[in-house]
C-alpha cells in the first residue's frame, strides 16, 4: 500500500479595521523530512492583495502567478482595480476547475479594496468563505484557537500583527510541521508591507 505524505505547515489571516494581515511559516516538510527552512508560502497579488498557504508550494506559486497575470489583464482591459473578491473567486474557480487533479492547496486570501479589507479562505476545492480571519494547515487548529480568543472587530492593522504572530508561534510549539520563522505581509490603503520574524 503506498503512503502518502502531506506537507506541514500553519497560515493565518485576521482582518483589522485598517487592513488585513496575512502570515506564514517558513518550514517545508515532506512527511517526516524537513526540505527547507526558508519556504515562502505567502504571495502578494498586485499591490492591494496577497495569498497565504498551506500546502504543496510549487502548487501555490504556480496559482499565485497565475492569479497575478489574470489580475493584470484585468486591470488592462477594464481599466478598474480587482477586488479582492475576484482574486478570491478566481483562485476558487480554478481550483474547482482541477478538482478532479486537484492542487493540494489551502489558502487564505486578503487584500484591501474600496469596499475595506477583507480575508477569504479556500479549501483545496475551491469553496470560497469570507470571514474576519482564519487559519489553515497542520497548525490551524492552534493557531486558530489564540486568535478566537483574543481577536476584536477595529483592532488596529498592528494589533492584528502581533495577533497573528501569537498565533503562528502556539502553532510552532505543538506542531513540528511548522516553524523555522514567520512570514507577513501587512496590507492597507497604503500598499504593501513584508516582514519576516525569526522565531
Amino acid at each position: 500500500m503506498a503512503e502518502y505524505y502531506y506537507p506541514g505547515a500553519t497560515a493565518i489571516g485576521i482582518k483589522a479595521r485598517d487592513g488585513v494581515v496575512l502570515a506564514a511559516d517558513k518550514r517545508v516538510t515532506y512527511g517526516y523530512t524537513l526540505m527547507s527552512k526558508s519556504g515562502k508560502k505567502v504571495f502578494r497579488i498586485l499591490d492591494r492583495a496577497g495569498i497565504a498557504s498551506a500546502g504543496f508550494i510549487a502548487d501555490m506559486q504556480t496559482l499565485a502567478r497565475t492569479i497575478e497575470a489574470e489580475m493584470r489583464i484585468f486591470e488592462l482591459e477594464s481599466g478598474m482595480k480587482p477586488k479582492v473578491y475576484n482574486i478570491a473567486r478566481l483562485l476558487s474557480l480554478i481550483l474547482h476547475s482541477s478538482r478532479f487533479a486537484p492542487y493540494v492547496v489551502e489558502a487564505i486570501v486578503g487584500g484591501v479594496d474600496e469596499e475595506g479589507p477583507h480575508i477569504y479562505v479556500l479549501d483545496p476545492l475551491g469553496a470560497a468563505i469570507e470571514d474576519d480571519y482564519a487559519a489553515v494547515g497542520t497548525g490551524a487548529q492552534l493557531a486558530i484557537s489564540i486568535v478566537e480568543s483574543e481577536f476584536k472587530n477595529g483592532m488596529s492593522l498592528e494589533e492584528a500583527r502581533s495577533l497573528a504572530l501569537r498565533a503562528v508561534k502556539a502553532a510552532f510549539s505543538r506542531d513540528a510541521t511548522s516553524g523555522d520563522g514567520v512570514d507577513l505581509l501587512l496590507i492597507s490603503n497604503n500598499g504593501i508591507r513584508e516582514e519576516f520574524v525569526p522565531v
